[in-house]
């Protein structure tokens, strides 16, 4: 048993070993904010794109339906106690609109 453990180790280790490439600053100069910058400038359009087409309409979605949920859960516990909580609804509308402005201004923020 021992055995066989040692072995599941070593071919681990020689595996992570043989598999690990080794990342370089940009040039021999160890210019490591070089590297950074030229790949943000590199991908910063791609980076654009799937934020505004996947994650800003995935929060949008969540957040959505978590106000309308909220919204008739709040209905039906004014139906069963006589008062209308707007304190969660609202504060679900308003990140939502947040949300959904967001694309017009974070990039300005950002830089992009």
């Amino acid at each position: 048993m021992k055995r066989k453990r040692l072995v599941q180790i070593f071919v681990l280790t020689v595996a992570v070993f043989a598999l690990a490439v080794p990342a370089f600053a940009a040039g021999n100069t160890g210019n490591v904010a070089g590297a950074v910058e030229s790949t943000w400038d590199a991908t910063a359009a791609q980076i654009k794109t799937v934020v505004n087409n996947v994650v800003f309409p995935a929060i949008d979605m969540i957040l959505a339906i978590f106000f309308f949920v909220k919204l008739g859960t709040a209905y039906f516990d004014y139906r069963k106690h006589g008062q209308f909580e707007w304190a969660p609804p609202a504060i679900l509308l308003a990140c939502l609109i947040f949300t959904l402005t967001a694309p017009t201004y974070i990039w300005g923020i950002i830089g992009v």
